[in-house]
């Protein structure tokens, strides 16, 4: 299987859903704007969200998809369907329990993770009421990030990449259709969030049945495979915990800020997370996989080499984003989000917090690609000690950060501490001897800071001569930002084409 296939077509299909997920945000910035209604939907939904990535994407794949792996290759189907069914039982077991709590806690977990909040009743109030609506939500996208670990071992990469796609479909259809109906209206965005988590487990069992891996939940806590998984998700529940945590401690921090100050952040982050989610999310879904079978079968420089391609690859793709994100701000800002409720100064502070995170896009795609380094591995304690150590730096940055800079000082902080990040996990494969840098490098990087200066250059001189961007209609102001989008994506690719890139050079083959 062609390595840069599979990550263009999972690319592709994730940056429909990022197309989809910002016409969902510019709807919700016109309807809603950002203040009181949408501080607390944006609160109620990032509390499941960050379980989710604990306890699914995050610590429950990590552990998950290498031990498959291995059953997968070495154990044959009906063992891994068992271990599939037992795995299952316990995860649903589990999520239904914490959902409960989390349903019945609502008021106690809005205290603890958003207490500006309890100054204002009314904001206290509503917040917890989407909480218990949108809570159920962690189940079931914990059980369709199981079904997508499963089709990712079976190299199905495109199925569960679509996935996200069906709740941005469902947020629209609430936010356009059904807002009226509801009181007060931004309640609808909250159950537009469960009709999206049902819709993506269901999408995904026809083909899990396709590859003959869809098995009914059943519990047995004596599997050797169960306990294998639980062993390796303890130290991972800790490592993706302590990245939440920073997030959950961020919107602390936040929630003592002027009002809109959760709502930019947002915004600026749904920016942030186009690259994010297109590239870095793609990367890791492909490499975790296929670097867990490479290890499995003791091919060593072939793992190394693997890792080259992912980092090669990223700063190619990565490093132009970070440095377009920072020009673009404004353009972005004001084409996508500044309409209706959503006024001017909204999108100044956006920018702000954009600016920010932009400081440390390359930072965050590189552990994408760095982590499953250790996780195909099953080595998870190293990146756990790595992400604690991060965690204090980062509510150090924090804390210098947020009288200067406000709420883009914490943007800030959360970019550094990525940089900090990426960089002692690249030193340790380095320093246990699992990468091995290929020829080249030094050369490879000056071409690309020189394709990224032209570009830049390109990208500010076209923006000098356009006019304020506040001007002109939607469509307008589309047209204009995708003049300078496609300018800075020629500019760049073209430098690169001169300079002698070609696209058979990232070409790599994944085992099977």
């Amino acid at each position: 299987m062609n390595l840069l296939k599979s990550l263009a077509a999972v690319s592709s299909i994730t940056m429909l859903s990022r197309v989809l997920g910002f016409v969902r945000d510019t709807l919700i910035a016109r309807i809603f704007g950002a203040g009181m209604a949408t501080d607390a939907f944006f609160i109620a939904f990032k509390l499941p969200n960050l379980l989710r990535r604990i306890f699914a994407e995050g610590a429950f794949s990590q552990a998950f998809v290498p031990i498959l792996a291995e059953y997968k290759s070495q154990k044959g189907d009906e063992a891994t369907r068992t271990f599939i069914a037992y795995v299952t039982g316990l995860l649903t077991l589990v999520l239904a329990l914490v959902t409960t709590a989390g349903m019945l806690a609502a008021p106690w977990v809005i205290w603890a993770t958003a207490p500006g909040f309890t100054d204002t009743p009314e904001k206290y109030q509503l917040t917890t009421d989407l909480l218990r609506v949108t809570f159920p939500y962690i189940l079931l996208i914990s059980l369709s990030s199981l079904a997508g670990a499963i089709l990712n071992t079976w190299n199905r990469f495109s199925v569960p990449a679509f996935v996200p796609t069906l709740l941005n479909v469902s947020m629209i259809v609430f936010a356009l259709f059904l807002t009226p109906y509801f009181n007060p209206p931004v309640m609808a965005l909250g159950w537009a969030v469960l009709a999206g988590g049902l819709a993506q487990l269901l999408y995904q069992l026809p083909y899990l049945k396709k590859i003959g891996m869809l098995v009914l939940p059943r519990l047995n806590l004596r599997d050797s495979g169960v306990w294998r998984v639980l062993k390796q998700m303890l130290p991972a529940i800790l490592g993706v915990s302590v990245s939440q945590i920073s997030l959950i401690i961020n919107t602390i921090f936040a929630s003592f800020l002027v009002a809109g100050s959760v709502s930019w952040m947002y915004y600026a982050d749904r920016l942030m997370e186009l690259p994010s989610g297109v590239l870095g999310v793609a990367l890791g879904t492909i490499l975790l996989p296929t670097l867990a079978r490479t290890y499995a079968s003791r091919d060593r420089q072939e793992y190394s080499r693997i890792l080259d391609w992912g980092l090669r690859l990223c700063f190619v793709l990565v490093l132009p984003c970070a440095v377009a994100l920072g020009i673009l701000a404004e353009p972005l800002t004001v084409s996508l989000f500044q309409y209706g409720q959503f006024k001017a100064f909204d999108a100044l502070m956006t920018q702000r917090a954009l600016i920010a995170y932009s400081v440390g896009l390359l930072g965050i795609i590189l552990i994408k690609v760095l982590a499953p380094g250790f996780y195909a591995q099953q080595n998870i304690r190293t990146p756990v000690k790595i992400a604690i150590f991060t965690l204090v730096m980062t509510q150090l940055f924090n804390l210098l950060l947020i009288g200067p800079l406000a709420h883009a000082g914490l943007a800030l902080a959360i970019s550094i501490g990525a940089c900090l990040n990426a960089g002692l996990l690249f030193y340790q494969l380095r320093k246990q001897k699992m990468y091995q840098a290929q020829p080249g490098w030094g050369a490879f990087g000056l071409k690309l800071l020189v394709a990224v200066g032209v570009m830049a250059a390109v990208l500010l001189g076209a923006m000098h001569f356009m006019p304020a961007w506040g001007e002109g209609q939607m469509l307008e102001r589309f047209l204009r930002l995708g003049v300078l989008v496609v300018a800075g994506v020629v500019a760049y690719f073209g430098m690169l084409l001169l300079m002698g890139f070609r696209l058979r050079d990232f070409n790599r083959k994944a085992l099977r």
